[in-house]
């Protein structure tokens, strides 16, 4: 059976994706296995990659960029999978962190947590382009005191939109996903310095 299991810098990312890709991709099978952070899931991938040998899976890094080159970590990344033995890993870069995916979005913002005033942020400068947010969490917080990581990141994933997100690592990432369902030879080898 066809699986992909998502290798995750974090538990948020986690929860996220356990609201969102049903919505999106009801029928999609999936494991989402969260680290402790960048240094734990780069330490984890090599580990992963060549012990996972389950026929039909096929793995997705997602990490925040962190205000990071994209482009070198995610350059970084397809060689560590490839010298792992799996060049068709899909990787995927938040730019700058998850939390820029909500801000591309206000109206799911103003949805999960029942304030109005939300859905204008996206008419501020500063959230035009929510991936060039430096700190989108501290951002996230400052809109929403009562905002946290795992149970925020789960009540914004009931209301997303593909459609209407700004963020361009969002939309990259979802394309990425759908490819990947479609034709799971793709992965990341046809393009390894996209963005996102």
């Amino acid at each position: 059976m066809r699986r992909i299991v998502f290798l995750l810098e974090e538990f948020s990312m986690g929860g996220f994706l356990e609201v969102l890709l049903p919505r999106f991709f009801p029928d999609l099978s999936f494991q989402c296995v969260p680290h402790e952070g960048k240094q734990d899931l780069d330490r984890s991938i090599p580990r992963k990659l060549k012990a996972w040998r389950e026929p039909g899976v096929h793995f997705c890094v997602i990490r925040d960029n962190d205000s990071g080159d994209c482009h070198a970590l995610k350059e970084r990344h397809f060689a560590l999978c490839k010298s792992s033995g799996r060049g068709d890993t899909l990787i995927r870069i938040a730019c700058q962190e998850l939390e820029a995916w909500y801000l591309g979005d206000p109206d799911a913002m103003a949805e999960a947590f029942a304030n109005d005033k939300l859905r204008m942020i996206g008419e501020k400068a500063r959230f035009r382009d929510p991936d060039a947010v430096v700190r989108p969490s501290a951002e996230v917080r400052k809109l929403v005191p009562e905002f946290r990581k795992v149970s925020g990141a789960r009540r914004i994933a009931c209301h997303l939109t593909r459609d209407r997100n700004r963020s361009a690592s969002s939309r990259t990432f979802l394309r990425g996903i759908e490819d990947l369902w479609r034709n799971p030879l793709i992965g990341d080898a046809r393009c390894p310095s996209t963005v996102g």
